[in-house]
């Protein structure tokens, strides 16, 4: 049995390869707290449907490339969008970066 892991996709950049961010809880073998460990898992997406933000489970397969060794097995959710500023508050924050910058320019 292969073996499948559920995260969060945190890159789609690259062609056909998604970077997946898993989260666990662990417990400490001595002090006995349980503390949080993010892995990084590089998984193959052959036709490009992840999008970041997606959560979707990988299934271990043979090494692809010297980084992957995961493919996307399913999307389990598909994030719900990206938050965008609309161009006046754009407008607005580059009018303050350009008034700080001018400041500086002075001093």
């Amino acid at each position: 049995m292969a073996k499948t892991l559920t995260g969060v996709v945190t890159s789609d950049v690259a062609n056909k390869t998604i970077t997946v961010t898993v989260t666990s809880r662990e417990t400490h073998p001595i002090y006995k707290k349980q503390y949080t460990v993010t892995r990084k898992y590089a998984a193959h997406d052959e036709n490009n449907d992840a999008n970041k933000g997606d959560t979707v489970v990988i299934s271990e397969v043979r090494p692809i490339s010297k980084n992957k060794s995961f493919t996307l097995a399913e999307i389990v959710k598909r994030s719900v969008g990206s938050i965008e500023l609309k161009e006046e508050v754009n407008a607005d924050v580059e009018d303050k970066a350009d008034l700080d910058h001018d400041e500086k320019e002075a001093a």
